[in-house]
């Protein structure tokens, strides 16, 4: 009897551990490989402790890596990473948004645009609760220059405008869409996710305002997050979640890995099952303990120019 009591407490002081918010993450992040072309540089991160394990590749911001967000033509709508990066001859692909498979072919959950086609406009309200809330959810934008943003967006009228601002909802308290303070988002490339971990180089997680309380997206999840640092280097991460050696983190704790890459904007990208890391012709990471690659309908891509 003094044995299952003395188990259950060790059981219960090991869950309560891993489920804890950590303020300060140490990654001891180091260099796996930085002979990849045009001075892509991989990157590796431990933490036994919470335990948490995660890969990051930096791009460095030069005219040779050409960003494009991709979008899958096969007949269901869904690649893996390792599809778009055969297709379209692609140094580094990561996962992109959120996706519903509730239809044949799938759709996209908020603002699709590649190539100067809008492919999904933005989702302008979400039902939480019984409560319908104006949403301006975070997005990735690229402009034709190559030139990369994240903010919050919309659509109205098929045109895509930028918020410097997300609205300010709350649980239980819809906050208003004014189009005043919004400016016209002129980009070639364009995808919701959220929400935005870190804005103007500071850490600013904005999951209620873009109304992600309250699902699985704000708990402890295996998660991909892109970003990109003052000189323009793109930064993007994943962590794996949901495994012995590897819980996951919580979209503050995501933010806080992100701003160890000196990051000045950042935005999450769709997790769980999805989020996979193919560079240079390997799967980095291992989604869900698996040597193996979700399909996903969208994924943001380096294409190296050499």
């Amino acid at each position: 009897m003094q044995k299952n009591i003395i188990l259950s407490f060790i059981v219960v002081f090991i869950s309560c551990n891993r489920s804890d918010i950590h303020d300060s993450i140490n990654m001891n992040w180091e260099i796996i490989n930085n002979n990849l072309s045009n001075g892509i540089v991989i990157y590796k991160g431990n933490n036994t402790k919470i335990p948490v394990k995660a890969w990051a590749v930096v791009i460095p911001n030069i005219k040779q890596n050409e960003v494009k967000i991709l979008v899958s033509n096969d007949k269901d709508g869904l690649d893996t990473p390792e599809d778009f990066a055969i297709k379209y001859n692609a140094t580094v692909v990561i996962n992109g948004g959120y996706f519903s498979r509730s239809t044949d072919p799938v759709h996209h959950v908020g603002l699709l645009k590649t190539n100067n086609q809008l492919i999904e406009p933005a989702s302008s309200t979400v039902l939480r609760e019984n409560i319908r809330y104006n949403v301006t959810r975070g997005a990735i934008g690229i402009y034709d220059n190559g030139e990369i943003d994240i903010g919050w967006a919309s659509t109205k009228n098929d045109s895509i405008f930028e918020w410097i601002t997300p609205i300010d909802n709350r649980p239980g308290k819809p906050g208003i869409l004014n189009y005043n303070y919004a400016k016209f988002w002129n980009v070639a490339h364009a995808m919701h996710a959220g929400p935005v971990l870190i804005f103007d180089s500071e850490l600013y997680v904005t999951s209620e305002e873009e109304v992600f309380f309250n699902t699985p997206v704000d708990g402890v999840q295996p998660r991909s997050a892109i970003g990109y640092n003052n000189n323009g280097d793109v930064i993007m991460m994943v962590v794996d979640g949901r495994q012995v050696d590897s819980r996951g983190v919580y979209l503050k704790e995501l933010a806080l890995l992100m701003s160890q890459f000196k990051c000045s904007e950042a935005l999450n990208l769709d997790g769980g099952g999805s989020s996979a890391l193919y560079v240079n012709g390997n799967l980095i990471n291992r989604p869900i303990g698996l040597n193996a690659q979700r399909e996903v309908m969208s994924s943001i891509a380096v294409i190296s120019k050499n």
